[in-house]
């Protein structure tokens, strides 16, 4: 399981420790993934991603998830998500 937020796209960072003596190593900073289940409002069922805790609050700020997901674009977005995008699209439609 790669650790990629399914909603956002944040993934791992690579960058250096530096220490007082100015020597540099190698280090990763990983991103803070949660499993979250949102309530789709169109579809009527919960629906659980592995996503990170700024996924989350931009879920709530767009009014849910069915209003990110039909903001966001598909190159961020998990295979699943984009599934979910289109049944979505298809549901609001009709």
């Amino acid at each position: 399981m790669s650790r990629k937020c399914e909603l956002t796209g944040k993934a791992v960072q690579y960058g250096c420790n530096v220490s007082h003596a100015n020597n540099h190593s190698s280090r990763r900073f990983l991103p803070n993934l949660q499993n979250v289940s949102f309530l789709s409002e169109i579809l009527g069922r919960t629906i659980s991603f592995r996503t990170t805790t700024n996924g989350v609050r931009s879920v709530e700020s767009k009014g849910g998830l069915d209003n990110f997901l039909l903001d966001a674009s598909d190159n961020k977005l998990s295979r699943k998500a984009q599934a979910l995008k289109k049944v979505i699209k298809e549901k609001t439609k009709k």
